[in-house]
């Protein structure tokens, strides 16, 4: 694994908008192809194999968080902690996920967090990284098969979803209206009839009982960008409970898009090569650590304390409660610090992105930079 520089292309703003990666330059610089990473493939095949077993590593945790009834650790309260149950027990599926680990090539891969509901920097991925590598190294290869898998995914999922599925995230957020507006394609050309709307234009129709669109159609599938959380705790998140509405990601997922689920790893899987020490309890590490919200996104109030000297961000997370992970280093590079995130669509994994940030801490704008393999 390698960081090395790229001259980047004069038009790619112009490519990306016509691609529909809008938002390539949010907040300045966000896609940057002044450098990209290297990989051998003896490092993407370790990828792609630690992706999939902590993959299904997760779905023991989900089981065993159901059976031991662990969910008021978890911040989920009833009865949406039933709700979720019943989701995991019917077998409700999943689109989709996202891993972050620490890695630099050598040594094993360690996972930070898992983006289990809400991932983001799909198109980043799926599209923008891919467009790079097939004009400046044709020669190599990217792990990445995202765009083929989601199309294959959908069409498994054609079964457990009604033909229409209603796609949404809030109102005037640049970002997460291109993915969804990527997922939404994938999901047309698996033959879905995919229809946008805003998460503040979604009715309630209390006479027949079932969420509605602007035409008042009722919302049978709903696949969105808004996270459980917010979900269950808005004004008429209790209409979930029996409106039978499908969601992608399923109501199981607040199990998974939970940092809690990193301690209860631990405990499950106690040593594991791809796991870092991780309690709900501090005082449990003796050495540098991550104090991580419950319920944190983007990096927000995220504190790590290393070698006595404390680096945190602000947000407004950390009232639900908080776990405490071993610190793993990001890979270095100069004064770069970067995160892989590894996807996973249904049982596979399905390629990497890498996100740049100049301290340790990942947040919303860290750049992505594109790679490639040899």
């Amino acid at each position: 694994m390698v960081r090395e520089p790229s001259i980047p292309r004069p038009d790619w703003r112009q490519q990306f908008d016509e691609l529909g990666f809008h938002f390539h330059s949010l907040d300045g610089v966000y896609w940057d192809e002044s450098a990209c990473y290297r990989f051998g493939a003896d490092e993407i095949d370790r990828l792609e194999a630690v992706t999939e077993e902590l993959h299904h590593m997760c779905f023991a945790a989900v089981d065993h968080v159901i059976a031991a009834g662990r969910f008021e650790q978890l911040a989920i309260p009833q009865p949406f902690a039933a709700y979720a149950a019943a989701s995991w027990r019917a077998g409700e599926p999943t689109l989709f996920g996202r891993f972050d680990f620490s890695y630099d090539g050598a040594g094993e891969p360690r996972l930070l967090e898992y983006n289990a509901d809400t991932p983001t920097s799909l198109i980043e991925a799926a599209i923008a990284q891919w467009n790079w590598q097939q004009q400046l190294q044709p020669d190599a290869d990217q792990f990445n098969s995202l765009h083929e898998k989601l199309i294959e995914r959908w069409r498994g999922l054609a079964t457990a979803l009604p033909h229409t599925v209603h796609f949404s995230c809030v109102r005037g957020s640049e970002e997460d209206g291109g993915n969804l507006d990527y997922l939404r394609d994938t999901a047309m050309q698996a033959g879905f009839d995919a229809r946008r709307i805003d998460v503040e234009d979604i009715g309630w129709d209390a006479a027949g009982g079932a969420f509605v669109d602007l035409d008042g159609a009722p919302i049978a599938a709903l696949v969105k960008l808004y996270p459980w959380e917010w979900m269950i705790r808005d004004a008429y998140g209790e209409h979930l409970l029996d409106c039978g509405l499908r969601v992608i990601e399923p109501a199981w997922k607040m199990i998974l898009s939970n940092k809690g689920i990193l301690p209860i790893l631990w405990e499950l899987f106690p040593d594991h090569p791809n796991l870092l020490p991780a309690y709900f309890e501090p005082g449990r590490i003796a050495g540098d650590y991550v104090r991580k919200p419950l319920l944190s996104r983007e990096g927000a109030n995220v504190m790590i304390r290393r070698k006595g000297r404390i680096v945190a961000e602000q947000g407004s997370y950390g009232a639900e409660g908080h776990v405490y992970q071993a610190y793993a280093p990001l890979a270095r590079f100069d004064r770069v610090h970067a995160v892989i995130g590894s996807w996973i669509v249904g049982e596979r994994a399905a390629g990497i992105g890498m996100r740049e940030a100049d301290g340790p801490i990942t947040s919303n704008t860290s750049r992505f930079v594109p790679h490639y393999f040899r």
